[in-house]
């Protein structure tokens, strides 16, 4: 087989370049998925008790109009507008989202602690970029604050040392704090609930988040082959070997793949200082755990997230909330996903991950005792590549890995082969595909990726 322009994998990046590619009227391209599936990891999968669960607790928000278009587009009417409803937990007590808008919530003496902790950082604060994300934390939230929660939760959720990370990925991910903000809604006991641009999200109808890309795959049907592992690249010839032993031509390549697998394992005559670059780049693992009960919906939130240790996830999400189809019935059951992260620095007994995650639902009050009885489905998903770190190092070796493949014509995109955290939601993923397609077609100018 041979195509002018190929495509590693059929997710949001492989996809939003494939659709945009049939826009413009080119038809010489050829996306290969190793899966069965599409959407990557936006895939959704339905069990055989009828729950619905997507990996990880993805909602729909967007920076682009052109996403909103091609959203609507794809889903029309079948989705659900939601507003977010979001939680922390913390000492038996529900905190609302942010955690640092919200400290009257907290116990006297913790809610003081973090108070005064926020204000000797404000008398405190230096100029110039905090070295790492530990000193970010110290500097902009306070000694209580980052005792309480961010410093529990983020490496919960990272699970990698703070002070190995950059502090340049903040952006919009992290709800900074406007003291004279804190000091008001502290003496006034007012919550703020529209922070962020997730505060409305929306949601298909049916199938997870996965319908929207099987929606966009199905228009792609031509251009997709499913089960197409490959095995080797040959970056010289451009050529790539696939499991079964077929070979692919290709004048330029996208590919989603991570970079570390790409430099590491797949290509053919990559220099050792390309290969030790890619191999300074980190990244988690994860589980993700779903739980299915004969009971209604207890209550209207969309996640929650869990700082301490009583249980091993950080997220928590009620997909039966988002929309009435990811159950069996959505007046009968509902859903319950769970995610835990695992590294070298935080290891985890994955052999027990579902045992552990009921028991923590438990402990932290999700679930009663003898609501285990009510459990009629339990699902568990091992992602690999999970969250890509923004360590220290990880922009040095981007600038020694990334022009090197771009001199071989391979374009390396989305949330591992791009491997920008700051930028790999499932919108910045598919418009990274899009943008690129322009790029390769019109020559225009990528913005999304930042290179």
């Amino acid at each position: 087989m041979s195509s002018k322009l190929v495509i590693l994998g059929a997710g949001p990046v492989g996809l939003g370049a494939g659709h945009r590619l049939r826009e413009l009227g080119w038809s010489s391209f050829q996306i290969l998925e190793r899966n069965p599936h599409v959407g990557g990891l936006a895939a959704s999968f339905t069990d055989a008790a009828g729950f619905t669960w997507d990996i990880g607790g993805h909602v729909f928000f967007s920076h682009y109009p052109y996403f909103d278009r091609l959203f609507a587009d794809m889903l029309g009417d079948e989705c659900r507008r939601n507003r977010r409803s979001c939680w922390v937990r913390l000492g038996g007590r529900w905190i609302p989202y942010p955690f640092q808008n919200h400290i009257h919530h907290l116990p006297p003496d913790v809610a003081a602690e973090c108070l005064l902790g926020l204000i000797a950082a404000d008398k405190e604060r230096t100029t110039g970029a905090a070295a790492n994300f530990r000193e970010f934390m110290d500097r902009t939230f306070g000694a209580g604050l980052v005792r309480h929660f961010m410093r529990p939760y983020n490496f919960k959720v990272w699970a990698y040392p703070a002070g190995q990370m950059s502090a340049g990925w903040i952006g919009e991910r992290v709800a900074l704090v406007e003291l004279e903000k804190v000091v008001r809604t502290f003496a006034e006991r007012k919550d703020e609930a529209n922070w962020g641009p997730n505060h409305e999200f929306r949601y298909p109808l049916r199938g997870g988040t996965g319908e929207l890309f099987r929606r966009m795959a199905a228009r792609l049907q031509d251009h997709i082959l499913t089960e197409a592992e490959v095995c080797q690249v040959d970056l010289r010839g451009r050529k790539l070997l696939l499991r079964d032993g077929r070979v692919v031509e290709y004048e330029r390549l996208i590919s989603s793949v991570p970079l570390d697998v790409f430099c590491m394992r797949l290509a053919k005559d990559v220099p050792e200082d390309i290969r030790a670059a890619a191999g300074r780049l980190h990244h988690n693992s994860g589980w993700m755990v779903g739980i299915g009960l004969r009971q209604p919906p207890p209550s209207t939130r969309s996640w929650m997230y869990f700082p301490e240790d009583n249980c091993p996830f950080y997220r928590v999400t009620h997909l039966s909330n988002y929309s009435p189809h990811m159950t069996p019935d959505a007046s009968t059951y509902h859903s319950l996903l769970c995610e835990t992260s695992y590294s070298e620095f935080k290891p985890l007994n994955c052999q027990s991950i579902v045992d552990e995650t009921v028991g923590g639902l438990i402990r932290c009050g999700l679930l009663r005792p003898e609501d285990t009885a009510d459990i009629v489905s339990t699902w568990s998903h091992h992602v690999g590549h999970s969250y890509p770190v923004p360590t220290l190092e990880r922009d040095a070796a981007l600038a020694t890995v990334l022009p090197f493949l771009e001199a071989h014509q391979v374009y390396s995109r989305g949330r591992f082969g791009l491997w920008k955290y700051e930028v790999s939601n499932t919108d910045h993923s598919v418009m990274q595909g899009v943008e690129l397609a322009n790029r390769l077609i019109l020559g225009e100018r990528e913005t999304t990726c930042g290179l």
